[in-house]
């Protein structure tokens, strides 16, 4: 199955986050976000979609986003329900963020760039690369671009293989 939401729009509030009892970070908020088209002679029109960060997203997002700041968000969609306190059912969705990223201009941002995805506890540990040595100065193939010898011809029609 596949659920994935990505978004990008202007936080429509100041974040404020909070702790559960167990002391997890969690970071509730509104995104607002123009639709693409509005009808000849009428106002674009805008939604406003809620989000939830945790941990260190939700820590990412309340230290460098404030209201009025673009946002780029990465998630799924999450539907849940609750009971309040008169016995009322009320049904909620939400896009659950893995990662959120700065865009607009620097001056918007605070001139700050970055993001922070969330680890997926699905990802495994990437291969570290061996980091290349330094040359050495009597190793004059180390030093050239390349030779002729790393090409190969491609011999054929002319049609290219992409």
């Amino acid at each position: 199955m596949l659920n994935k939401v990505i978004i990008m729009g202007r936080l429509t509030a100041e974040p404020e986050l909070k702790q559960t009892p167990t002391n997890v970070s969690v970071l509730q908020f509104t995104v607002a976000i123009q639709r693409s088209y509005a009808p000849q002679g009428e106002e674009r029109q805008s939604d406003f979609i809620t989000c939830v960060a945790w941990r260190q997203t939700a820590e990412f997002i309340s230290k460098y986003f404030n209201k009025g700041s673009m946002i780029a968000i990465e998630g799924e969609l999450r539907s849940r329900t609750y009971d309040d306190k008169n016995g009322v059912r009320h049904y909620v969705t939400e896009v659950q963020v893995d990662a959120a990223h700065f865009c607009g201009s620097k001056n918007e941002s605070g001139a700050r760039q970055g993001a922070y995805t969330a680890p997926s506890p699905y990802q495994q540990a990437a291969p570290v690369a061996k980091q290349p040595s330094a040359p050495n100065e009597n190793d004059n193939a180390s030093l050239s671009i390349g030779s002729i010898g790393d090409f190969e011809e491609i011999l054929g029609d002319g049609d290219l293989p992409f």
